[in-house]
């Protein structure tokens, strides 16, 4: 694009089952990019096109698409809704500058909704939102907007009201213009009419125009002068305090719609195009020097610096990864030699590419502010910087949350063991909340996750794309095991390996610590004296002592929120390697972690029941005896919603217990909240089994 203030990066993002896939294929079909609007349902969607999200009818990739409306070329990324796709959304908002933020008017802000807000709160998103299936039974814009306020702290401003709900629900009023949009005549919504605001809503759309007039004004002292002397707001004058206040994070503008009944969605891409912010209107991105990692540098989105671009995604392939990725600065172009930073290697780039959904266009360059895919990188991983090597630096990584439940995985025929190995290899490099180890003592291989849907899907791709039947053992609590204090330890290594000999000294102090967002949960730091051990060998002792972390102390889990300090060392010239200090750091670390109070770390999720008001009794009490703590009951409507946290080990099995105490009338959504130390006679009982 020559105009970098004509783009859009943004993302719609939700709970599950709030419309946001619809949303996008009625955007598509309304600006023009195809001629056809597929059905959720029917899993003919363009962003659903993985055969699992169209059998499902979820979300489970995010899915890059690309359209123009008005002047506008608008990149878009559908993500999913369900928490253990939770990574995807993480990823996405960290690369995007503004985000579409769909609610149920029925039951607004729900428990997604929710994590969605703090992640795009974390990566500072500038957001609008759009209360979208007015005409489901029940809906409630009013309700749903209040609950923006009250639940998410945010500073929602109606620029529409609608004309009827449910079955009534025809069209809307636009506040700013004092027009209504009438769509009951429209049968694919391409076509509505502008008509005066009905006889019967014009004191409410008053009412609603004065509420927003009151607060814009707050959003601008020159507006709120000429709001106290009466004076009318202008529509300009409203825009462009709406624009502002919504790039400084200070107000959401709100809409409203339906996107199955297609009402509303190109007031959606209108307020895109107003409200959220083109790269120039984001700050420049903070860096780090790769030399110095407490030294910020800047890079702005200009295509006159040094190229910058972060990989944000990576589709695996047996032949040739795809990697997408948000170009910060500078201008990346096909056939270049990149550095990839943190790893320090050199890179080739072959080719490049522009991605609708499951379609590519090639490029031979793309400029700053865009976000695109390439092919042939060997070692980009998600996370990593790429640069040219003059004026490199280091972009923040991208924090993703802890698996949570894990399950042993083997393959049916021994035949295929090599190829699950492989297969389970690209799957990890694909989703970072999908991990893989082998457990030395047994040599069984465990996959972990972030639900039990999580590796159900990761199961039937094995079966489906790589051809390779397994078999699954039962789903476990995937435990962490953290520090409670300081200890030092020293790892001595002298022995004789044939005629060589093998001699190193480690000395190691390891302590907890609070990792800050983004950070590593496991911190490595060299304080050795200088001269106390050669350059050389100082990655191979980092690498032993993280190594040694993720085998942990009590049951072989990964230790988290630990600090590992290199104090000294000894080096021997004739005698000291690398595998001499490898094996004395992993003695240090085990000999000092076994002293520093060792715990075992269990995962606490955050649920969310909503249930008829005849059940709650039964409910709440099952939730008591699965070690629940109950925060907050509230009545939505005719029902009661409970919030509550619990350890996943007592969750295990509710989706069926839920449904048996409601007669199927309830639902529940649980998410991972944070890792807890166990009560001692639980971890005991934990531990013995092992």
């Amino acid at each position: 694009m020559d105009d970098l203030s004509r783009l859009r990066n943004i993302g719609i993002a939700a709970h599950i089952d709030a419309g946001k896939t619809t949303t996008t294929e009625r955007v598509l079909y309304y600006s023009g990019t195809t001629h056809k609007m597929g059905d959720v349902d029917d899993g003919t969607t363009i962003t659903d096109f993985d055969t699992e999200e169209q059998q499902r009818g979820i979300t489970i990739y995010s899915a890059a698409v690309s359209f123009d409306w008005r002047d506008c070329r608008v990149n878009l990324i559908d993500t999913p809704g369900h928490v253990d796709f939770t990574a995807e959304v993480e990823r996405s908002l960290r690369v995007l500058d503004g985000a579409v933020v769909v609610f149920d008017a029925k039951e607004g802000v729900e428990a997604q909704s929710e994590t969605v807000w703090r992640q795009a709160d974390k990566y500072r998103v500038p957001r609008v939102c759009f209360m979208n299936k007015m005409d489901k039974v029940g809906a409630d814009f009013y309700h749903a907007v209040e609950t923006v306020r009250s639940r998410l702290a945010g500073n929602p401003i109606a620029i529409q009201i609608p004309i009827g709900q449910e079955n009534s629900f025809t069209g809307l009023i636009d506040l700013i213009e004092m027009k209504a949009r009438d769509y009951s005549q429209s049968t694919d919504g391409r076509k509505f009419v502008t008509v005066d605001i009905p006889a019967e809503l014009q004191e409410r759309a008053a009412e609603y125009r004065h509420k927003l007039e009151e607060q814009v004004a707050d959003l601008d002292d020159e507006l709120m002068l000429k709001y106290l002397e009466n004076e009318p707001l202008t529509a300009d004058e409203i825009r462009g305090a709406l624009r502002t206040g919504t790039l400084a994070r200070q107000c959401q503008p709100v809409l409203c719609g339906s996107s199955l009944k297609y009402v509303g969605v190109q007031n959606v891409l209108d307020a895109v195009c107003d409200y959220l912010p083109s790269p120039l209107d984001v700050p420049p991105v903070d860096a780090h020097d790769p030399e110095k990692p407490d030294k910020i540098i800047q890079r702005k989105c200009d295509p006159g610096e040094p190229l910058s671009a972060l990989v944000f995604k990576v589709v695996a392939d047996a032949h040739s990864d795809l990697h997408f990725l948000r170009i910060y600065s500078g201008v990346l172009k096909a056939g270049s030699r990149l550095l990839n930073v943190g790893r320090r290697k050199k890179e080739n780039l072959p080719q490049i590419y522009r991605v609708f959904a499951k379609r590519r266009e090639k490029l031979d360059k793309a400029y700053c502010g865009d976000i695109v895919a390439a092919v042939g990188l060997k070692e980009a991983q998600t996370g990593d910087t790429l640069c040219e090597a003059r004026g490199s630096v280091l972009l923040e990584r991208i924090e993703f949350p802890e698996t949570v439940i894990s399950m042993s995985i083997e393959p049916q025929s021994s035949n295929d063991r090599d190829k699950l190995e492989n297969a389970l290899d690209m799957l990890s490099r694909s989703d970072p909340t999908f991990e893989v180890r082998v457990v030395v003592e047994t040599g069984q291989t465990l996959i972990s996750g972030m639900g039990e849907l999580h590796l159900e899907v990761m199961q039937h791709r094995l079966e489906r794309d790589f051809k390779i039947p397994v078999k699954l053992g039962k789903p476990r609590v995937a435990y962490r095991e953290a520090l409670t204090r300081t200890a030092e330890a020293e790892g001595r290594i002298n022995r004789q390996i044939g005629e060589t000999r093998q001699a190193a000294a480690v000395t190691l102090r390891v302590e907890p610590f609070q990792p800050e967002p983004g950070e590593d949960h496991f911190r490595f730091v060299n304080q050795a004296r200088e001269g106390a051990i050669r350059p050389d060998f100082i990655p191979a002792i980092e690498q032993a002592v993280r190594d040694a972390g993720r085998s942990g102390n009590l049951g072989g889990y990964p230790l988290i929120n630990v600090k590992a300090i290199l104090l000294d060392g000894e080096d021997e010239p004739d005698a000291s390697s690398e595998i001499a200090f490898e094996a004395a750091a992993a003695l240090a670390f085990k000999n000092a972690s076994d002293t520093a109070g060792p715990v075992l770390l269990e995962p606490i999720m955050k649920i969310e029941v909503v249930t008829p008001d005849d059940y709650y009794g039964a409910i709440n009490g099952d939730l008591m005896t699965r070690r629940a703590t109950i925060h907050a009951t509230a009545v939505r409507g005719p029902n009661h919603v409970i919030t509550a946290e619990a350890p996943l080990a007592a969750m295990f099995g509710y989706a069926t217990q839920v449904r048996s105490l409601s007669q199927g009338r309830a639902t529940y959504s649980m998410e991972p909240s944070r890792y807890e130390a166990m009560p001692e006679n639980l971890a005991r009982s934990v531990l013995g089994v092992l």
